[in-house]
């Protein structure tokens, strides 16, 4: 036994003295633990404010200059100190434009994301065509955009309003691959979805009455695998258009879900389990905790 407690003891100390070597902090050690942490550690103040760690810079993609989706706005973080970044990519609702959801753009990449916000093809897409228009906005993203080298193409999600959200549904099952996908207040005739097997946080209005989630968000949310990371937010006071304006809510919990899954941050699973309690803005939360278990 008292063998045991002496190799144990040689061992943390052998560990201990590698951590506080010199040249080498607590700060390299947790960093290569998680390559992809991005910014400082989270807070409740931090993951609500209206810009983050980053400074964000923007460039424009032509719709002339893109195939397969209408062009957009890249929102990208400034600095390349920290290496490459992971991307989301932002789907407009039904008749609208990029300008309703340009909100998230400098709000998500200035935590640390390439953000694109783009236009449909036409406005009157529905939510098959909106899913393969962001993978296509994905793939210029990473392969033929402006900033494609501060991309880790490994690591991307979907984001989208109503028609889609239920584009972004689409496009988490047609690509497996894709980290996290967040539909807002989403809107589809298809109200199961089992093959999803990405991270999916899904967001509703308890006054949507476009979207009611009785018939669209909560069946998207229930009908997702038992075994999958996900959950579902509804929130208090809204309606199916709250996605479109700056919404603290909104944001706290697509940047919280998107560092946990995009960046396999687990500093920000704080935010997510405990499931959070109903209070002002959020009506009902359900989900599946801990994470990534």
């Amino acid at each position: 036994m008292r063998r045991h407690l002496a190799a144990a003891a040689t061992a943390t100390a052998a560990s201990l003295t590698l951590l506080l070597a010199p040249g080498v902090r607590a700060a390299d050690a947790a960093a290569a633990a998680n390559p992809y942490e991005r910014g400082p550690a989270p807070t409740r103040a931090s993951v609500e404010a209206l810009r983050g760690p980053y400074a964000v810079s923007q460039t424009t993609v032509s719709s002339l200059a893109a195939t397969g989706f209408g062009g957009g706005t890249i929102y990208y973080p400034t600095s390349t100190a920290d290496g490459t970044f992971g991307a989301v990519v932002i789907s407009p609702g039904f008749t609208a434009y990029q300008s309703s959801i340009a909100w998230l753009g400098p709000r998500l990449a200035s935590q640390g994301f390439v953000v694109f916000t783009i236009d449909t093809l036409t406005t009157l897409d529905q939510p098959d065509s909106r899913g393969r228009q962001l993978l296509a906005a994905l793939d210029h993203l990473t392969q033929r955009s402006a900033v494609r080298g501060r991309i880790d193409a490994g690591r991307l999600g979907v984001m989208g309003h109503s028609m889609g959200g239920g584009g972004t549904l689409e496009a988490a099952k047609s690509r497996p691959s894709l980290k996290a996908a967040v539909p807002l207040t989403g809107w589809n005739t298809d109200k199961t979805w089992p093959e999803i097997t990405t991270p999916t946080l899904v967001i509703g209005a308890d006054g949507d009455t476009v979207a009611p989630v009785a018939t669209h968000s909560e069946p998207f949310y229930e009908s997702l695998p038992g075994s999958l990371d996900k959950a579902y937010l509804e929130l208090n006071g809204a309606t199916h258009f709250t996605p479109n304006t700056s919404n603290t809510t909104i944001a706290k919990y697509s940047i919280a879900w998107l560092k946990r899954f995009v960046d396999d941050d687990t500093r920000y699973e704080q935010f997510l389990c405990p499931l959070p309690r109903p209070d002002l803005t959020i009506e009902e939360y359900r989900g599946s905790c801990p994470l990534g278990s």
